[in-house]
């Protein structure tokens, strides 16, 4: 009888698990919590600060997988490449040592494109696979400055130049690769991010219900919703500026991070949204029960996210929250489709739509609520999600 081998998969670009961030983190997360099979083992790279787990251990179990923890010193945006070079040599290092047969490397993001040409080598040295998850248009961030954003764009090129595989989370962000990168003849796949389809255990009359409610003045339903980081391209100064000039008697409730920093003095100064009661930062909410039941319990959401593949903010807004207004792009229709309104930055376009949703009948809003809760269930689980990661990993070296 022939004896089934055990893949190893070296997981290399998340902060780390015990997941304390957000969609590459989370997704190793559940990829990990959720195997099926157990001819994979998973080793997952972890920053030195990511959790008390990595700081005490430089290697230990969690989920099943391995996790390594990393030291890499504070140096600004190259400390991610120096992360994901120093984790990649620790991968390559110890596919050696335990003589791991065919090992798979996954990298997330595409930081260290530059340097892949000879670690490439080492890998199918090994006999190994080198597999990457592009991320979305990095370089069009607005948050680095433009030599970093030339950089990435330059990085890019090199991770998808030597990969194996290239592994998309949108249909956009696949054609883009193919289009972009034609020379290169890239092998791609897609394979999409996921989320959580179980609705929220917690009920209007708890009490962590009532008391962020009342401490945030809102009231259920009555209000449109955000939820992201504060950066430029989420396009907050446009769902701001749009939503003040709607009239609508309905707050905007914006969960986000937000610091007093240049891009939130920039906005205050240009929209003055200090002024309209309406508006209501109410900071972060890390309840991961509360938030969903915040969402669910919105009138309606916003997404304004148009850099980037699938965004989970996206997906757990299909899943949780009964009407989404969403920046018309590609990424999210790809994810969307029918299932939620379109708006534009063109001056009153998004205020256009906001009277829309507000004439909306409420059996057209359950209908859409409907669609975005089957299409997410039937295209977005994760179970469905790691059953497919756990296909392809296998296949790709039988």
């Amino acid at each position: 009888m022939e004896l089934i081998k055990m893949q190893h998969i070296y997981i290399i670009g998340s902060k780390g698990i015990p997941a304390r961030y957000g969609g590459y983190e989370t997704f190793v997360e559940k990829l990990t919590a959720g195997q099926k099979s157990p001819d994979i083992k998973y080793h997952v790279a972890s920053r030195r600060d990511n959790t008390e787990l990595s700081q005490e251990n430089d290697v230990f179990e969690y989920n099943g997988a391995e996790i390594f923890s990393i030291d890499v010193p504070n140096i600004g945006p190259a400390q991610a490449i120096a992360y994901d070079i120093k984790a990649l040599q620790w991968a390559i290092k110890n596919a050696k040592d335990i003589e791991a047969e065919a090992p798979i490397f996954y990298i997330l993001a595409a930081r260290i494109g530059p340097f892949m040409g000879k670690y490439v080598k080492q890998i199918h040295a090994l006999g190994g696979t080198y597999l990457i998850n592009p991320d979305g248009h990095e370089w069009k961030r607005a948050k680095w400055p433009l030599p970093v954003r030339k950089y990435w764009k330059v990085s890019e090129k090199g991770m998808v130049k030597h990969a194996d595989l290239v592994v998309c989370d949108n249909p956009a962000i696949e054609r883009y690769i193919q289009e972009d990168y034609k020379r290169f003849d890239p092998k791609t796949t897609y394979l999409a991010y996921g989320t959580d389809v179980q609705p929220s255990q917690l009920r209007s009359e708890d009490k962590i219900v009532k008391e962020w409610y009342s401490s945030k003045s809102v009231r259920e339903n009555e209000y449109f919703l955000v939820v992201g980081r504060f950066v430029p391209e989420n396009n907050y100064e446009t769902m701001i500026r749009e939503f003040m000039s709607s009239g609508t008697e309905k707050d905007f409730v914006l969960i986000t991070n937000v610091e007093h920093n240049k891009f939130y003095n920039s906005l205050l100064k240009k929209t003055h949204f200090d002024q309209d009661k309406r508006i209501k930062f109410v900071g972060t909410v890390y309840n991961q029960e509360l938030l969903k039941y915040i969402r669910e319990n919105a009138f309606a959401y916003f997404h304004g996210h148009e850099v980037g593949g699938t965004n989970p903010s996206l997906l757990e807004a299909m899943a949780t929250t009964k009407l989404n207004l969403l920046i018309d792009v590609d990424f999210n229709r790809e994810v969307a489709d029918q299932s939620s309104l379109y708006w534009t930055k063109e001056d009153g376009a998004l205020c256009n739509t906001i009277h829309t949703a507000l004439n909306m009948s409420a059996e057209r809003i359950e209908q859409q609520s409907i669609i975005a809760k089957e299409r997410v269930e039937k295209l977005f689980s994760w179970e469905l999600i790691t059953s497919e990661y756990e296909k392809l990993l296998l296949e790709k070296n039988e």
